[in-house]
């Protein structure tokens, strides 16, 4: 059953109403008539629901029945991802919403090579990025959709991280798995991830985040891009304390 994400709200009438981009998707796409049922997400909370009307404007449809299983993790995995080049990012923030991130911050650090260069253009790739998390939460079948933040500073790194666990993936450590650091903290219901750029970290800012209470981790024996360490470091901690792989 196809999934789409409303701001109505349900009204006396028991209707949830669609617009948007999603009307010409639903109609001239998926070529879904009155009678058929869809789910809906409004407020975080997904209904199943009987379309009753299909216009250019808008899809109207019936509430039928609370959706009762959630599709959310109990823990909540902020990603802060070094800007990679080209479409890196895309990629990243598309397979980290279906893994069950809840919220992204684009990060610039000292070896980012990618730079935007004003709020235009900041505010131009931003809307992308959210146009594509919309996409890939409701192919998910999440029952909310991640927030990308607007891009910050390395030195902004200490405001985002005073909330639960930081865990930062770098090639040059040895002697912390990710597996055996999350078994031996205690569960956590927030836990932040960065990652760094194509270039990786430099040693001084390792050492910052060190000071923040970071704990630096190892993924493995191999070398992962920066666009597949993002993935891996949040199925591990959707494994460890979330709920990849339970029915």
């Amino acid at each position: 059953m196809h999934r789409f994400f409303t701001e109505s709200i349900i009204n006396e009438n028991n209707e949830l109403e669609i617009n948007g981009g999603d009307v010409k998707h639903i109609r001239d796409v998926l070529r879904i008539v009155p009678g058929e049922h869809i789910e809906i997400v409004t407020g975080n909370k997904a209904y199943v629901c009987n379309i009753i009307e299909v216009s250019k404007n808008a899809i109207i449809t019936e509430v039928i029945n609370p959706v009762e299983r959630s599709h959310e993790s109990p823990v909540k995995i902020n990603l802060f991802q070094g800007l990679p080049k080209s479409s890196k990012m895309e990629t990243i923030l598309q397979k980290c919403t279906e893994i069950g991130v809840g919220s992204f911050y684009p990060l610039v650090t000292n070896r980012t090579v990618v730079k935007l260069k004003d709020d235009k253009k900041e505010a131009r790739k931003i809307e992308r990025w959210e146009a594509i998390v919309h996409e890939a939460a409701k192919q998910s079948k999440r029952d909310r959709i991640p927030v990308v933040n607007p891009v910050i500073d390395f030195k902004e790194l200490a405001v985002y991280l005073k909330e639960g666990i930081t865990i930062v993936p770098y090639e040059a450590s040895t002697d912390n798995g990710i597996k055996d650091v999350l078994k031996s903290l205690k569960k956590a219901e927030t836990v932040n991830i960065v990652i760094g750029p194509e270039g990786g970290f430099e040693e001084e800012e390792i050492k910052e985040l060190m000071k923040l209470g970071a704990r630096i981790v190892s993924l493995g024996p191999r070398i992962l891009r920066t666009e597949t360490a993002g993935m891996v470091a949040s199925s591990i901690v959707q494994y460890e304390y979330g709920d990849l792989g339970v029915i």
